[in-house]
């Protein structure tokens, strides 16, 4: 059971698994069986270290590799002012941002890229694909996103790409009657987008992997697997830790986070979220499955990772230690 589920929920660590744990287990029965009284409670008492010790065999698997396809734009570096604080990350509202290319092993030529968008506070992620990353498109991509976000949109910080460095984005943002804040942060700091540079991993490449994707009419089946099931997926289901403070002993760094929660939960708990949308997000929530979401999800891949054979996911098949993959048509997913 508990490894189903942390497959099912994208391989989460220990201490994110246990409190997605409740979330979880009352759509288990319907898909899997009901559970006894008894293993119910053992799941629900087990302690992040344990499950640790149970899946590491599994995590043992895992690689990693990557590519950046970060090109600098300079011409309105005066004009968009670096970030030197964190914003008030006690609210909703400030954005990070930023590309990932799904070129393969040659950022030659042209193919699909995701545009991830980080909330601060919540962690609260939505994405969009696009053909190459003109300022055409980043914009009318930052603008759908916009338009579906629980709360308004206060600041948005990203790098020093040219996709975001460009009178497009800038007019988006200041010609409004309630300007946003509109940031960079400092080139060669990557530490400086570290809200985004980690969902670029857990929301893009465990979803569609190191794979080139060079083919125009995916990017429209992408966006709909991002906005119908893998964004619902994270972002009412699947806890993420805040950092809250670092402390430093000589050579030794200590850090320490909160208790994980999903961003829907964090959302929940503000008092800069009204009444209406928190009504919305729970009714959103209560429609949704994430047993459901987690096959739609490995249907959608099965249309988008082509050769149907192994995705290029780096945390492997879905059905890993199982059947190789049945049908070539359901690509194996994580």
């Amino acid at each position: 059971m508990l490894l189903n589920v942390w497959k099912r929920s994208e391989k989460p660590c220990g201490k994110r698994l246990v409190p997605l744990l409740p979330l979880w287990l009352p759509y288990y029965a319907p898909e899997h069986g009901k559970l006894s009284s008894e293993i119910t409670q053992k799941v629900l008492r087990i302690s992040p270290a344990q499950v640790d010790r149970l899946l590491a065999p599994h995590k043992a698997r895992l690689k990693h590799c990557g590519r950046c396809g970060t090109k600098p734009g300079g011409l309105l570096k005066h004009h968009i002012p670096i970030r030197t604080d964190n914003w008030d990350v006690t609210r909703p509202g400030y954005l990070e941002a930023d590309t990932v290319a799904h070129c393969g092993q040659s950022l030659e030529g042209d193919f699909i890229w995701s545009v991830t968008y980080t909330d601060i506070y919540s962690g609260w992620t939505s994405l969009r694909a696009v053909w190459n990353k003109g300022a055409e498109g980043i914009v009318e991509a930052t603008r759908q996103v916009e338009k579906t976000l629980p709360f308004e949109l206060m600041g948005f910080d990203c790098d020093n790409g040219s996709e975001f460095l460009n009178w497009h984005l800038v007019k988006h943002f200041q010609e409004r009657s309630r300007k946003v804040a509109f940031t960079r942060s400092r080139p060669y700091h990557k530490d400086d987008n570290g809200h985004v540079e980690q969902k670029n991993w857990t929301h893009v490449r465990q979803l569609l992997g190191y794979q080139r994707l060079e083919d125009p009419e995916l990017a429209k089946e992408i966006n709909r697997l991002y906005t119908e099931y893998w964004e619902p997926l994270h972002n009412y289901f699947c806890p993420s830790a805040k950092l809250l403070q670092k402390e430093r002993q000589e050579a030794k760094v200590s850090r320490h986070h909160d208790t994980p929660t999903t961003p829907c939960e964090r959302l929940l708990a503000s008092a800069e979220v009204d009444e209406k949308t928190k009504t919305k997000l729970r009714n959103q929530r209560a429609k949704l499955n994430p047993f459901e979401l987690a096959r739609n999800i490995e249907r959608s891949l099965g249309r988008i990772l082509q050769p149907p054979l192994r995705s290029s996911r780096p945390s492997g098949s879905l059905h890993s230690g199982e059947a190789e993959v049945k049908n070539a048509v359901t690509t194996s997913v994580s």
